[in-house]
């Protein structure tokens, strides 16, 4: 009995059971750990061939091993580090054409001409997901439009992103010559991408703010919008008031403005 309880003494002890609980611990999160959808799926041959487009196109700019780039020895930052940010922010950013930036601006803006395929584009966010777990590119069925509910879509963008991008998804001005983009055109994988990785000033919707029914929901709406008639005539970029007030002022002051010189002529 001694002898038992001088081992269990032993100084030893508590570092092998500190150890022990740390080995035991880690087991568990790896076991239970969420995971992306695809993780791991992509072969050797496509992340090596994204890689090989990533050093061409991308690393001036976000660094050989995509950690980021800086500029002499301020704060500024040529690119940021894309270690972490999923196939998703890599689909998004180059699928709507913002990058590779053709200029440097505070704000990349979408461009219509894509200057990768999607075969390219894919092998580049495979690469990239190698480097650390990251939000994936959503399935076809997340992303449908027609399996959402766009009336609660409606409520959920009013109340997470109107403010911002305006209550017909039209968009807005914000500070320092940014701009929250029209969400108009835009296919509904990007939008979704959009929430999940937060691109420009966006915030990240996870799933913990918005669910992916959420998401699809938000979709809804949007396409709902896009797609629906305008009974009242003009709908001056669904700006509301202010490009209403606008039109009234230049055209209809205008007009009473060019009648009443008009009736001051006529009877003189």
């Amino acid at each position: 009995m001694n002898a038992l309880a001088a081992r269990r003494r032993h100084p030893a002890a508590i570092a092998i059971l500190i150890m022990l609980g740390l080995i035991l611990t880690g087991a568990l999160y790896a076991a239970v750990a969420p995971r992306p959808a695809d993780a791991g799926t992509a072969s050797a041959d496509t992340v090596e061939m994204g890689r090989g487009l990533f050093l061409a196109n991308c690393a001036s700019c976000h660094g050989t091993n995509a950690e980021g780039l800086k500029l002499g020895d301020g704060d500024r930052v040529a690119g940021p580090t894309l270690v972490g940010v999923g196939k998703a922010a890599v689909d998004f950013q180059m699928g709507t054409g913002r990058m590779p930036m053709t200029v440097p601006g505070v704000q990349a803006p979408r461009m219509d001409e894509i200057k990768f395929t999607e075969k390219e584009i894919s092998a580049i966010g495979d690469y990239i997901a190698s480097l650390a777990p990251g939000p994936n590119v959503p399935s076809e069925e997340a992303v449908d439009p027609t399996k959402g509910d766009a009336a609660r879509g409606g409520s959920l963008f009013r109340v997470n992103c109107a403010m911002c991008h305006n209550s017909a998804g039209a968009g807005g001005a914000l500070t320092r010559g940014k701009y929250a983009p029209s969400l108009s055109g835009v296919i509904p994988r990007h939008i979704y991408e959009a929430m999940e990785t937060g691109p420009q000033n966006m915030p990240v919707f996870s799933d913990r703010n918005l669910s992916a029914t959420d998401k699809r929901d938000i979709i809804a709406f949007l396409k709902t919008v896009e797609n629906q008639p305008s009974p009242g005539g003009m709908t001056l970029g669904s700006l509301g008031p202010v490009a209403e007030g606008l039109f009234a002022w230049v055209f209809a002051l205008g007009l009473l403005v060019a009648c009443a010189i008009w009736l001051g002529k006529k009877a003189a």
